[in-house]
């Protein structure tokens, strides 16, 4: 998904510049950009109904089948309409690759089996029991039945003598399907969507400078990834900080809208890089001035204040 306005941004961009050349790659662009927009409307609604202390159930089950429905079709979009057309235009390129590891993050945080998120679909929710299905052929647990000086005399004592017959191989017991099964499997998906934010990463350093406002994107949801799904709180706190740094030190010029995403990005990844620790200070974040005509000598840093969130603040996603 789009977890960004920079995101949202970028697609209308994109598919407008490609549109003359490629309208089908335009259209699929567009669809995924309603797509994306529809998919963040309905994770803040899943947000806040978990919030509350008496959620409506199903309410929360359409919320979260319609979530990890969207995301099944965009991915299917992405990976067979928008990929496959991305050529050789390197912000597309990044793009694409992005919003790859962005539907497999919606699906690590609503699907995930086992879950590693309090808002998942696997998460058990008030008033809906998770009961296993009945088990066909099982026969009925005889021990306390009957006693032991109530046995006749024809009764097998023998331990394999007599008794109920076992299902035959591949019919026994089974589980109960986790909810939302029916739309996507439930597996661990961590490993896929770190691979996919790995490839993103590696992509936008490449690509992308430094302070570009969709390589900010790809870094920020990457650090959000980490601290919310892997449990990386270190990792991601140095990944924020080493992607600050890097935007202080790039010298190409941007443009007044690209600055201003860039300044959001950057105030997000301070706090990203203060989450979980017990300090509430103030620090100052410098990002470099955005007119190309100045050179490297004569930028001038300007100073984002970045507050510093409480631990366990919510993912930025």
């Amino acid at each position: 998904m789009a977890s960004f306005e920079v995101d949202r941004k970028f697609l209308g961009k994109l598919a407008k510049q490609v549109e003359p050349n490629n309208a089908l790659l335009a259209s699929m662009l567009f669809k995924i950009l309603g797509l994306s927009i529809n998919l963040a409307e309905q994770t803040a609604k899943v947000r806040k109904q978990r919030k509350l202390d008496t959620p409506r159930t199903t309410q929360l089950l359409e919320l979260y089948f319609h979530i990890v429905w969207l995301s099944r079709e965009g991915l299917i979009m992405l990976e067979q309409y928008v990929l496959p057309m991305v050529g050789d235009h390197d912000e597309l390129k990044v793009l694409a690759v992005k919003l790859r590891a962005s539907f497999y993050h919606v699906f690590v945080l609503f699907h995930n089996n086992p879950s590693v998120s309090t808002i998942g679909i696997s998460t058990p929710i008030p008033g809906i029991p998770q009961i296993p299905r009945l088990e066909k052929g099982k026969g009925v647990d005889r021990n306390d039945a009957v006693s032991e000086t109530g046995r006749s005399s024809v009764q097998p004592t023998h331990p394999m003598e007599g008794g109920p017959v076992g299902p035959p191989p591949g019919f026994g017991p089974k589980l109960p399907e986790p909810v939302g099964a029916f739309l996507l499997p439930s597996v661990d998906y961590r490993p896929t969507a770190h691979e996919y934010f790995k490839q993103a990463a590696t992509l936008a350093d490449s690509l992308l400078w430094g302070s570009h406002s969709l390589r900010l994107s790809v870094k920020t949801e990457y650090a959000a990834f980490l601290y919310e799904c892997l449990h990386d709180q270190e990792g991601s706190r140095i990944l924020a900080k080493n992607t600050i740094s890097e935007v202080y030190d790039a010298s190409e010029g941007m443009d007044d809208d690209m600055f201003h995403d860039a300044c959001d990005l950057v105030t997000v990844l301070g706090k990203m890089m203060k989450r979980g620790l017990e300090s509430d200070t103030t620090h100052p974040i410098s990002v470099p001035n955005p007119d190309p005509l100045l050179s490297k000598a004569d930028t001038v840093p300007r100073t984002v204040p970045t507050t510093v969130p409480a631990a366990g603040m919510e993912n930025f996603i």
